[in-house]
């Protein structure tokens, strides 16, 4: 469960009664999408036939250049989290990176999803390297464009325990 019982204001958008921009609401998903980009090679590398993934980093994007509807690219996240079910390990967790940024364009706080669970692909990808996903997050947090950098670091702190501390000092619990 990587979404929070009481939602933060400052993740919902303008429309919905909170305060997230529609500029910014892009920006979450396309930090999403470099996130789940990030790891992609994972699932590929597995199941080099399956297109769901990379199409749903393709849909996020598409959604924040105004190329497709907010329901479309959320269907496309649906098929990459369906590709994850059968998978194991790093992949599954690459996929569901990539489906969780999909849906980023309905509601903005899978953008942690994305983020949290590429950080648990690498730390499962690498088991003898135990500051693989810290490592990933750093990078993570590299690309986070400056308008929302401090939003996302406040709801990564708010968030950690219910995402399985990717988000911590100390890296993902497995």
């Amino acid at each position: 469960m990587i979404l929070p019982e009481v939602r933060d204001p400052r993740l919902v958008t303008v429309r919905r009664g909170g305060t997230l921009t529609d500029a910014d609401h892009r920006l979450l998903a396309l930090w999403a999408a470099l996130c789940a980009e990030h790891v992609l090679g994972l699932v590929e590398e597995e199941v080099p036939g399956d297109s769901r993934p990379r199409a749903a980093v393709e849909a996020v994007r598409s959604w924040a250049g105004g190329e497709l509807p907010m329901m479309r690219a959320r269907a496309v996240g649906g098929h990459a989290m369906g590709a994850a079910r059968p998978l194991t390990g790093p992949a599954r967790l690459a996929a569901y990176a990539a489906g969780q940024a999909a849906c980023v364009p309905h509601v903005a706080e899978h953008d942690l999803g994305a983020a949290a669970y590429a950080i648990r692909a690498v730390h499962h990808a690498y088991p003898q390297d135990p500051s693989a996903g810290v490592g990933e997050r750093d990078w993570q947090r590299d690309q986070l464009p400056a308008a929302v950098r401090d939003l996302v670091l406040e709801d990564q702190a708010r968030r950690d325990a219910i995402c399985w501390g990717a988000f911590s000092d100390a890296g993902p619990r497995r």
